[in-house]
């Protein structure tokens, strides 16, 4: 096991003006389990092919320990690496496939022996060993992909999107897996997706990336509850969080956020952040994730609890998805999603009160999109 330090990572392909990877700095810890997600093109799966000593670093440097790899082959950083496609002999058995990298490495055979049979016992497909991985389904066909990296007993492992082929139950069941399969060993990892359902459920921390940079470093709680800007608020969480965009106003000794249809109460303590910080009287976007949206009887518009932070808006459409649903909503200004309670009986077209809970919104710069609370 080892630590990672990316220090100052940058990389630019030929003929390209921006850069895929810029100035990339992180530690890994030893033993951590790190996601790093983003969209397609943000640079995730270059940072891992330069980790790996698959694509040549143009800036910075990269430690695996305390080694400084930057000129080391890919063979002498003792580092495994499971793809998306598997990557199997489709010639080979199981065990030749798990066992290739250690005769490459002219190990005894007994040695060989030992690792694969750990390692097949770890993943359960001990029964596989003599088959060929058409013969097999996706599911342990990856398992066979990680067994190969297992028996080498690397510094680091690194997946870059190994689920992306599987359907969704598998998915699920994978994710498992690989969780149980890094508490077990306690290797670092380095896991790259674009899915942020594996960011939230795998991840030690998570890196979120966008256009080769660094959005927001932390754990998935935090990312979360507490996003950065307004990108990581949107790529995280399902579905995206909503923003409605309106001014700051202070009246009567109190601050509302408010549009051209409606003013919600801002309680104080953000008030004060807000004020803290200078946008009184400024623009700002408010950011609220669906389960933060609380519906109300249509025929309460004065509900006490809720009395300055509520207006009515239509259904344009009704989504169950077994245990949540979703309302979509339109009050002619914004539209928003809300999560309800699928047994509520909503249907498209009907007219609801909805409030924000406006202890758990957040408020983004107009310009930075950067979170100021």
């Amino acid at each position: 096991m080892a630590r990672v330090v990316f220090n100052h990572i940058s990389k630019r392909y030929a003929g390209e003006s921006r850069k895929s990877v810029d100035d990339f700095h992180l530690e890994v810890n030893d033993g951590e389990f790190l996601v790093l997600v983003g969209p397609s093109g943000c640079g995730k799966s270059t940072l891992l092919r330069m980790l790996a000593g698959l694509e040549e670093i143009s800036e910075g440097e990269v430690y695996i320990g305390n080694k400084l790899v930057n000129y080391l082959s890919s063979k002498d950083r003792n580092i495994s690496m499971v793809f998306q496609n598997y990557a199997l002999y489709p010639h080979m058995t199981v065990f030749e496939n798990i066992a290739f990298g250690l005769r490459l490495r002219k190990l005894p055979h007994h040695v060989i022996e030992e690792r694969v049979a750990r390692a097949a016992k770890i993943l359960e497909i001990e029964a596989q060993l003599q088959k060929q991985p058409r013969q097999m389904s996706g599911g342990q066909r990856q398992r066979v992909a990680l067994g190969r990296a297992i028996v080498r007993e690397p510094d680091v492992f690194l997946m870059d999107e190994p689920l992306s082929n599987l359907d969704a139950k598998l998915r699920v069941q994978m994710r498992e897996e690989i969780g149980k399969l890094h508490r077990r060993l306690q290797t670092t990892t380095i896991y790259v997706t674009h899915d942020q359902i594996e960011a939230m459920t795998m991840g030690t921390r998570i890196v979120v990336m966008k256009n080769g940079l660094i959005q927001q470093v932390d754990t998935p709680d935090e990312i979360y509850n507490n996003p950065a800007n307004m990108f990581v608020a949107s790529f995280i969480g399902s579905p995206p969080m909503n923003f409605v965009q309106g001014q700051i106003l202070h009246r009567d000794g109190e601050a509302y956020f408010d549009t051209r249809r409606y003013s919600l109460l801002i309680p104080k303590e953000k008030a004060k952040l807000l004020y803290s910080k200078q946008y009184d009287q400024k623009k700002v976007i408010l950011g609220v994730r669906a389960e933060s949206i609380i519906t109300l009887p249509v025929d309460q518009p004065e509900h006490s609890e809720w009395k300055e932070s509520q207006f009515t808006a239509q259904i344009e459409m009704r989504e169950l998805l077994g245990s949540d649903a979703y309302l979509y909503l339109n009050n002619e200004e914004h539209k928003l999603v809300a999560r309800v309670d699928p047994r509520a009986k909503f249907v498209e077209g009907q007219k609801v009160n909805i409030a924000l809970d406006m202890e758990r919104v957040h408020f983004f710069d107009v310009l930075t999109e950067a979170a100021i609370c």
